[in-house]
């Protein structure tokens, strides 16, 4: 009998950053607005609790931030009693507004500098890094990844959030509806191939401004971050704590959905 084929782990092809990447630029605005200095209900709700979780920051550690756009982190952070907080993120807008928030505290820093490219900011002094919902956006994620293991101490620890990489991939997973069955689904057209997507920030408005999603199959972002030299010793699923507040086989449907199909993935990695 045939064995199936096992393919190859295949080196994603990245597009390289241009010289002067400034990341979320064109779309601060649009950015602070949704995520605001809070976190967006999702943040809120589900990617802070779980982030904050899985670091599991004592006092008096030092805590790097990558791709931290306006620092929303930096706030629960330091309540938690961290000594340290350095925030890199590739847009001067989003740091420009991070700081305005939070520059003033002296245990507080914040770095303009593309986290795909080498920096004085990966400089091995940190106890841990977040990278939160911002791998699916870099265009070099194993360049990312072994800068976030360059930024740690020894024995550091990494959390990673991102978009699920099998449910969630913009243009190419949808919700459908089974009439018969009276379930609501999750559809993925496809996984198995790297993808960059443009995605419209803005739709209906016609005012055009776009962002990358980058799509990596889950055992690719696994095997990037491994080779840039960190070993993932945890993992959740995150699931919407939206419930549908209808009656009827929708709700119903809708509300094992939330339950049942995750829309982030939360990795907990270590640096030997």
């Amino acid at each position: 009998m045939p064995q199936p084929s096992r393919r190859p782990f295949r080196k994603p092809q990245e597009r390289k950053p241009a010289a002067a990447d400034r990341g979320w630029d064109s779309v601060a605005a649009w950015y602070d607005k949704l995520v605001g200095e809070s976190g967006s209900d999702y943040h809120r709700h589900v990617i802070l609790p779980a982030t904050l979780r899985l670091l599991d920051c004592k006092p008096g550690e030092s805590v790097i931030d990558v791709c931290c756009g306006q620092g929303v982190l930096a706030k629960p952070l330091l309540e938690a009693g961290i000594a340290r907080f350095t925030g890199v993120d590739a847009s001067p807008r989003l740091i420009d507004v991070a700081k305005s928030r939070h520059g003033g505290d002296p245990r507080v820093s914040f770095v303009t500098a593309d986290a795909c490219q080498p920096g004085k900011w990966a400089d091995g002094s940190h106890d841990a890094a977040a990278c939160i919902m911002a791998v699916h956006d870099v265009p070099d994620a194993a360049a990312l990844f072994a800068n976030i293991s360059r930024a740690l101490k020894s024995g550091g620890r990494a959390v990673i959030v991102l978009m699920h990489p099998c449910f969630r991939i913009p243009k190419h997973t949808h919700w459908g509806w089974d009439a018969d069955q009276k379930i609501q689904y999750r559809r993925t057209d496809c996984y198995g191939t790297p993808l960059e997507i443009e995605v419209t920030t803005h739709p209906g408005k016609g005012t055009g401004e776009q962002t990358r999603f980058h799509h990596r199959p889950l055992a690719d972002l696994l095997t990037a971050i491994g080779r840039g030299g960190m070993a993932v010793t945890a993992s959740e699923e995150l699931y919407s704590h939206r419930r549908s507040q209808g009656h009827g086989p929708f709700s119903k449907a809708e509300h094992r959905a939330a339950e049942e199909i995750p829309l982030f993935l939360a990795l907990k990695a270590l640096k030997p």
